[in-house]
């Protein structure tokens, strides 16, 4: 009996921004690619505004400028991000981050204008088929090919299956892979703020006794407020009319940029974080969310995304070069090693950050003014924390901005 005529190279299950950034690099490398979501199309091509802005580090714009990602995200859409400062409770101190010169730390877009460039380039590749309306079913991983079933009872058979259905994916469970889960009690309150003075691209993170707030510079004089807040007190702040609620940031970061008001809607997102026991089985990938679903505090939920389509193509790249089979466990090996390796230090860490600075007892409250001290006043360590921190950021280099 002869095995099934694959359908496709690659099957990914999930059109969002690292799905559809895969779609585009496995194109661009010969390969072909079928795109399963159960969203709508015309929600693809014209997704709405989250609320949420993105920080991109250089080694995630340089993936999206190869894969002309960036090119469709309108210039007035991107903020330069040239430092962070964290402050921590009422105390005056401060702990900077930034990059030596003018280079910029990183990039701020909106949510939604990624997703929209990430669906144009990937709908201009030839190689790119995209099937809306699928939902998955049923997953085979064990013949030749892998095979997957619909709910409308189709299948589709492929060498290899990629899941980037979200960070509560489906097709992980499907495919009998366990992930460990970090449910931080909080959610995200955001809404987009105008203020009196500039921001001249300085993102606040201000670790308040009762909430976080996170200030990310917009074009203009214009911050999206991020406040992580416990669950239980997010009705609370999503309730606060316009003037309440600019009121409430303007106190909570010290005055800093002066008078604030309200120029957009406020949304909601609960906070969970995942990271997959495996990245890889014979046949079947994990990649974005699926495979890290980080906290948001460090920014790293999508540029882990395009780190991983990174690795993950140049893999079956050279797997097809050489005429090896892409689906095979020593073509995918690889891929969960590399990925492992950039991504469980810094999710790991900013759990451990998360956790401290959201602790309300007085040890921990001494504990985290004592990180903050350290960190900012001893020479060689400061210098190694922030080349640490800012390496991560922007992908490259990181230098500590001098004293």
């Amino acid at each position: 009996m002869h095995p099934p005529t694959p359908d496709a190279d690659v099957l990914i299950v999930g059109a969002g921004p690292a799905g559809l950034a895969l779609a585009s690099a496995l194109s661009d490398a010969g390969l072909t690619a079928i795109l399963l979501e159960q969203q709508a199309r015309d929600t693809l091509e014209r997704p709405a505004d989250d609320g949420r802005e993105i920080a991109l580090t250089h080694r995630a714009r340089a993936v999206m400028g190869t894969l002309g990602l960036w090119s469709q995200v309108p210039a007035e859409a991107v903020s330069p991000l040239r430092q962070a400062h964290v402050l921590d409770g009422e105390s005056p101190g401060l702990l900077r981050f930034g990059v030596s010169g003018d280079e910029a730390l990183g990039w701020l877009i909106a949510n939604h204008q990624i997703r929209r460039a990430a669906f144009r380039a990937a709908m201009a590749r030839p190689g790119v088929q995209l099937r809306c309306a699928a939902r998955v079913t049923g997953l085979d991983l064990g013949g030749p090919l892998a095979r997957v079933t619909l709910a409308d009872g189709q299948c589709l058979n492929a060498p290899l299956v990629v899941a980037a259905d979200s960070r509560l994916s489906q097709t992980r469970r499907l495919a009998g892979i366990g992930a460990s889960m970090h449910d931080f009690g909080r959610s995200v309150v955001v809404g987009p703020v105008a203020h009196e003075r500039e921001h001249q691209g300085v993102a606040l993170e201000c670790f308040r006794y009762g909430n976080t707030l996170a200030l990310l510079p917009m074009q203009g004089r214009c911050s999206s407020a991020v406040v992580t807040v416990a669950a239980d007190r997010a009705g609370e702040w999503s309730a606060l009319d316009d003037a309440g609620f600019a009121q409430r940031i303007e106190a909570q970061s010290g005055g800093r940029l002066g008078t604030m008001r309200c120029v957009g809607p406020r949304q909601l997102h609960p906070l969970v974080g995942v990271y997959a026991h495996r990245f890889v089985a014979p046949r079947f990938a994990l990649i974005g969310d699926a495979a890290v679903g980080m906290h948001p505090v460090t920014a790293h939920g999508y540029n882990f995304g395009l780190y991983g389509v990174e690795v993950l193509v140049g893999a079956l790249k050279a797997a097809r070069g050489a005429g090896r089979d892409i689906g095979a466990p020593d073509t995918l090996q690889p891929y969960e090693a590399a990925h492992r390796r950039t991504t469980l230090p810094v999710y790991l860490g900013t759990n451990a950050v998360v956790s401290l600075f959201t602790d309300e007892r007085a040890p921990a409250r001494l504990a985290r003014k004592a990180v903050l001290a350290v960190a900012e006043h001893a020479p060689g360590l400061s210098r190694l924390i922030k080349g640490a921190i800012n390496r991560q950021l922007t992908g490259g280099p990181g230098l500590a901005l001098p004293r």
